[in-house]
């Protein structure tokens, strides 16, 4: 698929699922969130691996979202776009067009695969949740697609250069890399001026170590002014 492919009409956009309300995926916001289909990336600990498929018929169509949507107008704040990964799908910045145009505030979730959507379509948002999967070094272990970590970090760098809020976040245990590594990336961040990181801690993997939020706490994020541990779960964000 090319790095920036044209738009799309938004009714082009496959829905793999929906969570009709939500308090923690939107910072400050009353949402809801659409799980956009396809993942071109295979982390190991992924939390939704029936969305990794693109050709997985949609649950929902467009049409359907928007109508839902409607109703909710007044009673939810803003719609978060999650994944899969929404910015493989060429309708989303018509998608959030749509979205703003029914008064709700706008929110994406991204592994920052694709810097030129995300580009694209920062503009339409008001908040980005960035997963950054660990040091550079280790993307394609992690991923499965060789030179993923430079793509990230080039997001990275975009969002810092945008007025539009953002979180990184960081799913780990100990099978993916030790919790030094972990401490280096949270100084890496730190040095790129990253301001609010939040680490999960992905507990019960196969074949690796049971590991406990405190093993992440300070000095991991010391340099961050806000830093976040959000552990103990079997799953992750991303």
């Amino acid at each position: 698929m090319p790095a920036n492919p044209s738009p799309a009409p938004a009714h082009t956009l496959r829905i793999g699922g929906i969570t009709p309300l939500t308090t923690i995926d939107f910072p400050g916001r009353l949402a809801a969130v659409l799980y956009c289909q396809g993942c071109p990336w295979r982390c190991s600990y992924c939390h939704n691996p029936e969305l990794l498929d693109a050709t997985t018929p949609a649950e929902m169509d467009w049409p359907q979202a928007l109508a839902f949507l409607r109703k909710r107008q007044g009673l939810l704040d803003g719609v978060v776009f999650s994944g899969g990964e929404p910015t493989l799908q060429a309708g989303l910045p018509q998608a959030l067009e749509q979205v703003r145009a029914l008064g709700f505030a706008t929110a994406l979730h991204t592994g920052g695969m694709y810097p030129e959507r995300l580009a694209a379509v920062l503009p339409l948002l008001d908040w980005v949740g960035l997963d950054i999967k660990g040091p550079e070094h280790r993307y394609a272990d992690i991923t499965g697609a060789p030179g993923s970590g430079a793509r990230a970090f080039e997001s990275l760098a975009l969002l810092q250069a945008s007025p539009v809020a953002f979180e990184c976040r960081t799913t780990w245990h100990a099978g993916l890399y030790e919790a030094q590594e972990l401490q280096a990336l949270g100084d890496q961040l730190a040095g790129r001026g990253v301001r609010h990181w939040a680490v999960q801690v992905c507990r019960h993997v196969p074949g690796a170590p049971d590991v406990t939020p405190s093993t992440v706490a300070a000095p991991v994020g010391a340099q961050i002014p806000r830093f976040e541990v959000r552990g103990g779960q079997r799953g992750a964000f991303g």
